[in-house]
């Protein structure tokens, strides 16, 4: 006895109807699949922005604490910050000192922050700032002359 088909000889159901059910199941699921794809890419480039950000303000910090001012300390931060940064914001890199003075044996603590560029890539186009503080101790054998 065939389990698809009663006794009577008439089958329960008809196999060809499931035809094109794969057409529409790909139609449906294609676009799913792209845009999750997509927002992965986007909070991925998010990820590495935050990275770049992190290492943007080590930089900045060590560059500015083997200065012998502090007025050279922070156009050098900034000009540390901005190469690192420079195709991950998407706007101007802003460097501030953080730590109080410029005294030996004391930290240089900057924070650096930008808007980064992540969830364009998918349209949506939120401004994202992210930033980073880093802080690094004033060299004692810097140049004083």
């Amino acid at each position: 006895m065939n389990p698809s088909r009663p006794s009577g000889g008439r089958p329960l159901r008809n196999e060809g109807d499931d035809r094109g059910l794969s057409t529409i199941e790909v139609v449906i699921l294609a676009p799913v699949m792209i845009l999750f794809i997509l927002v992965l890419v986007a909070f991925g480039q998010l990820v590495d922005g935050r990275g770049a950000l992190d290492g943007a303000a080590r930089d900045a910090a060590r560059a500015g604490s083997i200065q012998k001012d502090h007025g050279t300390a922070m156009a050098e931060a900034k000009k540390a910050a901005e190469a690192n940064l420079a195709d991950v914001c998407s706007g101007p890199v802003s460097v501030v000192q953080k730590s109080a003075g410029f005294e030996p044996d004391t930290l240089f603590t900057v924070e650096v922050s930008c808007e980064v560029r992540g969830l364009d890539s998918i349209g949506l186009n939120i401004p994202t700032t992210l930033s980073a503080t880093f802080s690094s101790p004033l060299d004692p054998y810097r140049r004083t002359a």
